[in-house]
């Protein structure tokens, strides 16, 4: 009797069946939530600079500014398209709070609801939800940066874009347009979309959307297009790929300087120019590749949206002239998108965008002034964290084009008298 309780006992004590899988990974965003809060409303310190500086001073001021029908018209920090304005002013929707609280508060809240979503795509037939992992993981990697940008809110849309929007391409248009008149980066979404009716569908509505809101905002508020001059005198940023080659030039006596200019910390001085004309021109390089993608893919799978659009933020970012630690986020959401599919084509480029979070977090804001000091701790770290994202863009850009161009190709040369796998058809997820 007593070893049949005590078998019995066996069976009940794993951890696995006293704490189910759901509220595992609730345990763990509660956890992380309350820390990246308590750090946002500085009860907690993290070393380095106040990463709240941009909503306390610089959110703030576009928020006095907003609330008079105009945006900034005479400020070259405002770099964003003119529904970024919707975000920013958010905060007024809980005038109880001050406006750094209220702000963490609605960026929690975005955060959760894209855990819910993710949470639900994941348990429908033939998903995971390995996806809601990645994010309640990732998210805090970044520190509370996470809660002091607006990026977060940005991702949030665009995760409901991929995920909401599968199958609804009007829908998926919407929030596309939506997005891309937040930050620009979520048109990209729109690159995997599955040809025919599905493309017109998302790519007009995405395209009326944008149209219509512009029009809106141009009609109610003076300065919606004034972002276009202060976003293009952009320089090289100092976190940025290209940086790196004057990182190391500094300390072979290259007589640059870093300024803060256009809201962030930039190179500045002899052939800064040519580095941001090298970043680019690979971002050119990048899009030619993406429209060399398109032409060449020969099957969509279910995934192939989420993973078209990891892949393709992914070379933007890699190869921008600015990489803030914010657009890590962008590449957190999309990744934990991808891995809502059984299918998971984009593990390893998920798992390294996992480290480069990471690593961002020790970059910025932790050990900062060893970057702005370009020493031999600041560099490695950049050297890490910007190598962890070539190969998180190599190793998806080669994982899209296999699973949607060479294998599909290979299947039709073994198979000549069989039914082809072409444009519009799907594979097996």
């Amino acid at each position: 009797m007593a070893g049949a309780i005590r078998t019995k006992l066996t069976f009940r004590l794993p951890v696995d069946r006293v704490l189910p899988a759901d509220l595992r990974l609730l345990a763990l965003w509660l956890l992380t939530r309350t820390l990246l809060l308590l750090c946002v409303l500085k009860v907690l310190i993290v070393p380095g600079p106040d990463v709240t500086s941009d909503v306390e001073v610089i959110y703030q001021g576009w928020y006095e500014i907003l609330r008079t029908g105009t945006f900034p018209l005479d400020d070259v920090t405002w770099q964003y398209p003119p529904a970024a304005a919707l975000a920013v002013l958010s905060p007024g929707l809980l005038p109880f709070l001050d406006y750094l609280t209220a702000f963490a508060v609605l960026a929690c809240c975005c955060d959760a609801a894209v855990l819910v979503l993710l949470r639900y795509a994941g348990g429908r037939p033939g998903r995971r939800t390995a996806g809601a992992w990645v994010w309640t993981a990732g998210v805090p990697l970044l520190g509370p940066t996470a809660y002091a940008r607006y990026d977060l809110m940005v991702t949030a849309v665009a995760v409901c874009a991929l995920l909401a929007g599968a199958r609804r391409a009007r829908l998926l248009g919407v929030l596309v347009g939506l997005g891309a008149l937040l930050k620009v980066w979520p048109a990209l979404l729109l690159l995997g979309t599955r040809r025919g009716p599905a493309t017109r569908t998302a790519w007009t509505t995405a395209a009326g959307t944008v149209l219509g809101l512009l029009l809106a905002f141009a009609v109610t508020m003076p300065g919606a297009l004034a972002f276009l001059d202060f976003q293009r005198d952009r320089g090289t940023e100092v976190e940025s790929l290209g940086a790196l080659v004057l990182h190391v030039a500094r300390a072979f006596g290259w007589q640059g300087w870093m300024q803060l200019n256009y809201g962030s910390v930039e190179f500045l001085g002899p052939y800064v120019a040519v580095v941001s004309t090298g970043a680019q021109a690979l971002t050119a390089l990048a899009f030619g590749w993406l429209l060399l993608w398109r032409l060449r893919a020969r099957a969509w799978a279910p995934s192939t949206p989420c993973d078209a659009a990891f892949a393709a933020v992914l070379l933007f970012t890699t190869t921008s002239r600015v990489i803030s630690p914010q657009y890590l986020l962008w590449l957190v959401g999309l990744a934990a998108a991808c891995l809502t599919y059984r299918a998971r084509p984009m593990r390893t480029p998920a798992l390294l965008t996992l480290a480069a979070t990471g690593v961002t977090f020790l970059e910025f804001p932790v050990w900062f002034s060893h970057v702005a000091a370009s020493d031999p701790l600041g560099v490695s770290l950049l050297l890490l964290r910007n190598g962890l994202l070539v190969a998180a863009t190599v190793t998806a850009c080669r994982s899209l084009w296999r699973r949607t161009v060479t294998e599909p190709g290979s299947r039709e040369l073994r198979l000549p008298g069989q039914p082809s796998v072409r444009d519009g058809q799907l594979l097996g997820s």
